[in-house]
């Protein structure tokens, strides 16, 4: 059924953003997931991140591989450029369609299942190449497609719907992506929109590798009791460490908080993040300490939920590689085969 696109009549009154577009102009084909599904959530939440900011659809490009979470490229951003590679390749894909042409915006949609096992090691040079990209993993835990099976990264001594407990070490990928070097780490949950949106947003801006850890009850085979990904669970253990207020480089900035309370962050593109710190003594600016603290909480049954850690320097892939700044796809035969004096140069530098 995605093939059913929603009705194209609406309502002339809507709001449109400063680029002259509703937020109807962001929604994609009619969804075919369950109903409840936390991945529509997310969906909905990129939908409203990007018509706050004021992207242009066409100027986006939206990756992913397979699963329930790779399927919902086809609900947002219509409008825009998509791929759905294979399973778990989505992050090589989206790195040569990057360094072909770097003016676009890029959002890596993947699933547990998609980045925590079959592409494990795709999305692990994703992060410690630093791939400009929104990589959103919409994690629940489950194999939600082929009936239920644990994910890599269900939780030990969770159970499955039909009672099974899960005896396997879960991977987990918000703290691989801090040690691999990633410059933007965060997790929200999908029942919480008003963490999520301003996450989404504040990694556009980021300008590096800005990776998401979403946690989406699937309410079909991991929405029970026993599970450490239902709803429940994880409005019952969810701890934030931060909240976040998103600033356009556009707009006027004010502050009237408590000194010690508040955090500023300017990203690359001069917007701002700003952090409200719910844990006085918690940095976000220090992997290190923002791994550790990680993994104390989580040891007491708490899962950390906000921005984790930032980078506010953070190059990208093109920054490490000295790439042209006009995207390599607009470049000509002229540029890319400037004749035997060039090359000779080249190989005389490189002796």
């Amino acid at each position: 059924m995605t093939y059913i696109a929603k009705p194209r009549l609406r309502h002339p009154s809507l709001e449109k953003n400063r680029v002259g577009y509703t937020r109807r102009d962001y929604e994609g084909k009619v969804s075919t997931l369950c109903a409840g599904c936390g991945h529509d959530s997310i969906s909905a939440a990129i939908i409203q991140a990007c018509w706050e900011l004021d992207i242009e659809p066409h100027r986006v490009a939206k990756l992913s591989g397979i699963g329930c979470s790779s399927k919902t490229t086809d609900y947002f951003l219509g409008a825009s450029h998509g791929f759905n590679s294979v399973h778990g390749r989505m992050p090589s894909v989206l790195t040569g369609a990057n360094l072909a042409n770097r003016e676009l915006l890029y959002l890596g949609i993947s699933g547990d299942g998609d980045s925590a096992s079959i592409g494990l090691g795709q999305f692990a040079h994703a992060m410690r190449r630093n791939v400009n990209m929104v990589y959103i993993v919409e994690n629940n835990g489950v194999y939600g497609l082929t009936k239920g099976q644990f994910s890599a990264t269900a939780d030990k001594g969770s159970k499955s719907k039909k009672g099974a407990v899960n005896r396997d070490s879960p991977v987990d990928l918000v703290g691989m992506a801090m040690q691999l070097g990633a410059s933007f780490v965060a997790r929200s949950f999908s029942g919480d929109k008003a963490q999520l949106v301003p996450l989404i947003k504040a990694a556009v801006g980021h300008g590096g590798a800005s990776f998401i850890d979403v946690i989406s009850p699937c309410v079909t085979f991991n929405n029970h009791a026993g599970s450490t990904r239902s709803y429940d669970w994880v409005r019952e253990h969810n701890e934030a460490v931060s909240r976040i207020d998103f600033i356009p480089r556009r707009d006027e900035i004010t502050a009237t908080i408590e000194p010690g309370q508040m955090l500023d962050v300017e990203q690359h593109d001069g917007s701002v993040l700003r952090l409200r710190k719910l844990h006085p003594d918690y940095d976000p600016t220090d992997r290190v300490a923002a791994m550790s603290y990680m993994h104390a909480r989580a040891a007491e049954g708490e899962l950390l939920t906000g921005l984790l850690y930032v980078e506010a320097e953070a190059g990208d892939l093109h920054t490490a590689q000295n790439t042209s700044a006009r995207p390599l796809n607009s470049l000509g035969v002229a540029d890319l085969c400037p004749g035997v004096a060039t090359l000779d140069k080249i190989n005389a530098s490189l002796r």
